[in-house]
């Protein structure tokens, strides 16, 4: 006699996957330079700007009038070393407040930044083949007509990341 099953068995497989990471030289920013826009006037009457490019040209509008006194303008420099050949982004802040302590501020907006050997200003980068790069930020400091005499100073964030 036959007896007929309709049961089947599973069947199953079993395969070896693999996994793996890879981790990379950190990235890391360093302040070669401050901000800073060096010294000027301002009329009573008149407000102004005085804009330091990333390359370091400064100039003014409005009443702001330029001096050659010390300490000079400088744009904030930066060198960056990690990963070579791979490229990162720069973020700047949209503005910073400067204030003399005593209550005066001023707004620094309009940042922009230059990296080594580019010739117009940009966002991103690419670290060298050493994993080495630079760039300077400059920007538009706004100075109000009879703008408080003082040194004025703040603080800001730069922040660099991998792409």
């Amino acid at each position: 006699m036959f007896a007929y099953s309709n049961q089947s068995k599973a069947q199953s497989t079993v395969t070896a996957t693999t996994a793996g990471a890879v981790i990379i030289t950190p990235i890391v920013l360093s302040e070669v330079t401050p901000l800073h826009f060096g010294v000027m006037a301002v009329l009573s009457g008149t407000p102004g700007t005085c804009v330091l490019s990333s390359t370091g040209v400064r100039t003014a509008t409005g009443g702001v009038n330029l001096s050659a006194q010390t300490p000079a303008a400088t744009n904030a420099a930066y060198s960056v070393t990690g990963q070579a050949s791979t490229t990162y982004a720069l973020t700047l802040p949209g503005s910073i407040t400067v204030s003399d302590g005593g209550g005066s501020t001023m707004t620094i907006s309009n940042l922009l930044a230059r990296f080594n050997g580019v010739g117009a200003d940009a966002v991103t980068s690419t670290l060298s083949a050493g994993g080495t790069d630079s760039f300077t930020v400059g920007g538009t400091l706004t100075v109000a007509a009879g703008q408080a005499a003082a040194a004025y100073a703040g603080t800001f964030d730069v922040t660099v990341a991998y792409n």
